[in-house]
């Protein structure tokens, strides 16, 4: 590290106010307090010292993503192999280097769009590069189908970045959390690329002919497919992944959000580093359990997606990710302590809403999430003004 830091030190003042390559100092600054942390401080008025800064904060994040990441690039290869009838004789290095191989070029267009985009803005500004992408470049690839063509992949982290987060000012004053911002635009804007049971799986749509018994359809297509039936044995799980491979995650979906046991891990680095908000994810998955057993008691025998026991919709679907990694996101979440209960909560009850009434979009984490980022600063402001009127009433009695 002695001999990075002394290489930084020589380039630095090139990259300064005044030097021959000036126009590069955001750029550089970036890569200096990737690894280093900034020996800045403040001047006047108050302020606190802490060892750790935003940008440590936002690696803390992407660590805690990297088994989503992992298991995802696993998982890529194991169904591909599977769609052609070959898993049985493949290993794991065989199914996890076939997912590390067609994952990483996703990762790559996202980080550079989107970093090349944050550095631009920056430069053009003035400023230190926001460090809010280092999460955002991560999660962008990890919940979109694996078949997503790069060209999309990179317009939509271009949407999400210019749209989704510079008009409002950078990081910390958009208004919705960017990566889904990015997913939004492309499910809108490219729907035959993000639905259907041909894009979750590698391949699958250049395939002639695929196994026996392999369809490409998710846990919520598949529920979505038997919505007419009367009868479904969900003792056994759904279609043919019993209740532990729902929970393991071996099925066709987004890349990151299938395994709950990977989530789950992501769940505790974030929760012992005090990183994310465990009110968020506590109240989002006591908000869908709550939605989903309200529905299984008033529910008509022939609604297979009232019936479904209530938990299915916390394993199944984007559910879990979307509530440890996108609904705790600090910028677009509620700010005040009661209004983080209050968030979390009706993320889950719109979410099992939207999957309940609306098979034709089965997952609804995401428009959930982005319809509380827009009313998050409505909860606070009547949580703080609640606040106030208590203490009016106290001041008044005292009096």
């Amino acid at each position: 590290m002695k001999a990075l830091r002394k290489l930084l030190d020589n380039i630095k003042p090139h990259v300064e106010k005044g030097g021959k390559f000036h126009i590069l100092h955001s750029g550089f600054d970036a890569v200096e307090t990737l690894f280093f942390v900034p020996n800045t401080v403040t001047k006047t008025g108050a302020h606190i010292r802490d060892s750790i800064d935003l940008k440590r904060t936002m690696f803390v994040v992407v660590i805690a993503l990297i088994p989503a990441l992992l298991y995802g690039m696993w998982n890529i290869g194991y169904n591909h192999f599977l769609s052609i009838g070959t898993a049985a004789e493949g290993t794991f290095m065989d199914f996890f280097l076939f997912g590390f191989i067609k994952m990483l070029p996703l990762i790559i267009i996202s980080y550079g769009v989107g970093l090349g985009l944050e550095i631009m803005f920056a430069q053009s500004r003035g400023h230190e590069v926001n460090e809010g992408f280092f999460v955002s470049g991560m999660l962008i690839p990890l919940i979109i189908p694996i078949d997503t063509p790069l060209w999309m992949v990179a317009i939509a982290v271009a949407f999400a970045v210019i749209i989704g987060k510079e008009v409002f000012g950078g990081t910390g004053m958009n208004i919705w959390n960017p990566a889904l911002i990015a997913r939004a635009f492309l499910f809108f804007a490219y729907p035959s690329s993000m639905s259907g049971d041909k894009i979750w799986v590698e391949g699958l749509n250049e395939l002639s002919v695929v196994a026996d018994g392999f369809s490409g359809a998710t846990p919520l297509a598949v529920m979505a497919a038997e919505a007419g039936d009367t009868v479904v044995n969900f003792a056994q799980g759904i279609g043919n992944w019993s209740i532990a491979e729902l929970i393991i995650g071996s099925y066709p979906g987004s890349i990151g959000e299938t395994s709950v046991i990977a989530i789950g891990i992501g769940a505790l680095i974030l929760l012992a580093t005090g990183v994310g908000s465990w009110k968020v994810m506590f109240s989002t998955f006591a908000g869908g359990l709550a939605m989903a057993y309200l529905f299984n008691i008033l529910a008509p025998e022939e609604h297979i997606f009232m019936n479904m026991p209530a938990y299915f919709h916390l394993i199944i679907g984007g559910f879990a990710f979307g509530a440890v990694f996108m609904a705790t996101d600090p910028v677009s979440a509620t700010q005040t302590s009661k209004g983080k209960y209050i968030y979390g909560f009706l993320i889950g009850v719109i979410a099992v809403i939207i999957r309940v009434f609306n098979p034709a979009y089965p997952e609804g984490m995401m428009l959930s999430i982005l319809l509380l980022n827009t009313f998050a600063p409505l909860i606070d402001y009547y949580v703080v003004q609640g606040n106030i009127k208590k203490r009016l009433k106290r001041i008044k009695v005292n009096a």
